[in-house]
């Protein structure tokens, strides 16, 4: 295929004088999204390869629009499990599918939507690392800049799902090891999807209380009730509050809310977020509701745990200084 010249390309379908063009375009805020971007402090760039830096889950993402005239830092992949996107790059545009996925090489013109009738569901995430030129030579990553089909693995969704909750339980070295680690693996599966296993082991007992768990972090932006969590894995509000609080000494609810204060313990202090914008993360409106909340878990107001804890830091920097 024969590449446009630089001016072709910047119009390929994303001509401004379209009739769609005045349409509401978002980078991001989708209903039900879910998003990490993990702070310069927690890459530990040192001790891998290469690297997650953001991570996300954009559900039925009506109107989501993304243009980077030089392109990214990070290699992106994204991809898609349902409706369509349409994803311009220097070798031309395309229609992006259901089981589809296309790999951004950093640094190079993009430009991505959802469809206007038929929004794009996908997952994402952004990596990089000190050796990923050699990467990029070994494993041939540019021919993926292109839609390219992936047979439907739930295992694939399993993993994303096992990468964003440990981050989400914090930026510690081990969290961020295991999530980097596992992203080779998750890589692996759209790289060489003819070697990926398609069968779950029947040995393996699940356990619908720890999967209601990763449900709840997973949706830390939503207000949910325990019917609707228990609604999620066919269980009674009741027999699942039971089973619950017998599993863990807590009811579904108070748990979910500590889950999300602990959250917003690290975004308070490993983030610019304002306090406003921390309780929009993890789904309450009103941000005196959550300062209250916050406050009854953890003794403290958000701003004065915010400002204990950089103390804390400061004061630990000029001891080991």
């Amino acid at each position: 295929m024969e590449k446009p010249n630089e001016e072709t390309l910047k119009n390929l379908s994303f001509d401004e004088s379209a009739p769609n063009a005045k349409i509401k375009r978002q980078i991001d805020g989708f209903v039900g999204a879910q998003q990490i971007d993990i702070p310069e402090s927690a890459l530990a760039r040192h001790l891998n390869l290469f690297y997650i830096t953001h991570i996300g889950y954009y559900p039925n993402a009506q109107f989501h629009y993304r243009r980077r005239e030089n392109g990214c830092n990070d290699y992106i992949l994204i991809y898609c499990l349902n409706g369509k996107g349409h994803y311009t790059c220097e070798q031309g545009s395309f229609t992006v599918k259901p089981n589809q996925f296309i790999l951004l090489t950093p640094h190079q013109f993009h430009c991505y939507q959802s469809d206007i009738d038929d929004p794009w569901t996908i997952y994402w995430v952004h990596f990089t690392g000190k050796n990923i030129e050699d990467l990029k030579a070994d494993l041939n990553l540019d021919r993926f800049s292109i839609p390219t089909d992936l047979p439907y693995n739930e295992k694939t969704i399993e993993l994303w799902q096992e990468m964003y909750s440990s981050i989400l339980d914090g930026f510690s070295t081990d969290n961020m090891n295991y999530a980097n680690l596992s992203l080779y693996r998750f890589i692996s599966f759209f790289l060489f999807p003819t070697k990926a296993k398609y069968t779950i082991k029947e040995s393996k007992k699940v356990d619908p209380l720890e999967q209601s768990i990763t449900f709840m972090k997973t949706n830390i932006h939503r207000r949910l009730s325990a019917e609707e969590i228990a609604k999620e894995f066919n269980f009674s509000a009741s027999h699942y509050s039971a089973l619950f609080k017998k599993k863990t000494g807590l009811s579904p609810i108070d748990f979910f809310i500590r889950i999300k204060i602990r959250y917003a313990c690290q975004l308070l202090t490993q983030s610019n977020l304002i306090v406003k914008e921390v309780a929009e993360k993890i789904g309450y409106d009103d941000p005196y509701n959550f300062s209250r909340i916050f406050k009854k878990i953890t003794g403290s107001s958000p701003l004065e745990y915010k400002k204990t804890i950089h103390k804390k830091f400061k004061d630990e920097a000029l001891i080991n200084n």
